[in-house]
């Protein structure tokens, strides 16, 4: 697809806009509470070793803080909710514990509060937080917030769905279920991940018929997925040449052509080695707004920072008009892609 990164300027200009309407009453204190969100399902860590850490570090520091923990995901939209009001009422902050999928969530809630956001890693890739230099050791994060200084992190929305690392729909999201199923029976770690994603393609795929309209141009494009990324780490370790355009204010689409099982095979391989970008039958473009229309489908699978779940049709990806005022290190230093445990595919 010819499709270029005109129009980028819209999305710069509102985002520098943003930061000279900051508003200063959301600057962090000394006296700044915390309200804490903590996913006790997130990762492999003991949830009661993460909790105490957390507590015995902000009641040394003398740190004001409410902590609210979940033991079933139902829990979480709720309490995501009820943090940000009483961070919105005692002009304080809101920090939630868990992996991608969990901060997705929370995100959703802080996004258009304007309130700061706090990160403490618990999953099993942490994406999100290791892109902007956010410690996964729980007592080094939780002693970073204590200090931390607010950094304004670019979302991506999918219809009115937040999303930080990637937002997708075909092949993928049957990826990720299926290796959610292995990890569960086999432990999180490459290999297990590496054999599911084969065992997944093996079984065979439909292809996908979808119309994209971006900038006035329109096109017709069959392909087993569509992967929209937002997180510059993940697409720099799995080789995508449009890894910068996230910090340029872009989205990056990343499209495989109608192939055989054996070349997606081979795709497959290639992200993980994080040569992608290299693949003949893989095409990948920037962009500030994407409406994919699925064909005959109202309704249809999505996979949004590693979440499953269901949209209506037709998809708007697009950047958020606010960003997110994320909390970290004063000396934050980025993730490399050499750093990390696991590719898009």
């Amino acid at each position: 697809m010819n499709l270029t990164m005109g129009g980028h300027l819209t999305p710069l200009v509102g985002f520098f806009r943003e930061i000279l309407m900051y508003p200063m009453r959301n600057l962090m204190t000394p006296d700044t509470p915390f309200f804490i969100v903590l996913n006790a399902a997130s990762g492999k860590r003991d949830a009661e070793t993460i909790e105490a850490t957390i507590r015995g570090v902000l009641e040394q520091a003398g740190r004001r803080y409410d902590l609210a923990r979940i033991d079933h995901p139902r829990q979480l939209p709720q309490l995501a909710r009820r943090a940000v009001k009483l961070a919105q009422q005692q002009q304080g902050t809101v920090v939630v514990a868990g992996g991608d999928g969990t901060i997705n969530t929370v995100a959703q809630a802080v996004l258009n509060s304007r309130l700061p956001f706090g990160v403490l890693p618990q999953g099993t890739f942490n994406y999100f937080s290791r892109a902007h230099g956010i410690p996964t050791d729980t007592a080094t994060a939780t002693r970073m917030l204590l200090d931390a200084t607010v950094r304004l992190v670019q979302v991506g929305l999918i219809n009115d769905r937040v999303f930080l690392v990637n937002a997708s729909l075909g092949l993928y999201p049957r990826l990720l279920e299926e290796r959610e199923a292995y990890m569960q029976k086999f432990g999180r770690n490459r290999l297990v991940a590496l054999g599911a994603g084969v065992i997944t393609l093996l079984r065979g795929h439909r292809q996908l018929v979808l119309g994209l309209e971006h900038e006035g141009q329109s096109e017709i494009l069959r392909t087993p997925t569509l992967v929209v990324g937002n997180n510059p780490l993940q697409l720099e370790q799995v080789g995508i040449p449009h890894a910068d355009a996230v910090q340029q204010g872009l989205l990056v689409a990343i499209t495989v052509r109608p192939i055989k099982t054996l070349a997606l095979l081979g795709i497959l391989c290639r992200g993980a080695l994080g040569q992608l970008g290299d693949a003949d039958n893989v095409a990948s473009f920037a962009f500030d707004r994407l409406t994919v229309w699925p064909y005959r489908r109202r309704r249809i699978k999505v996979a949004i920072d590693g979440e499953v779940t269901w949209l209506r049709t037709p998809l708007v990806f697009q950047v958020a008009p606010h960003p997110l005022p994320l909390l970290v290190p004063a000396c934050a230093i980025a993730a490399s892609p050499a750093d990390a445990d696991e590719g898009v595919l």
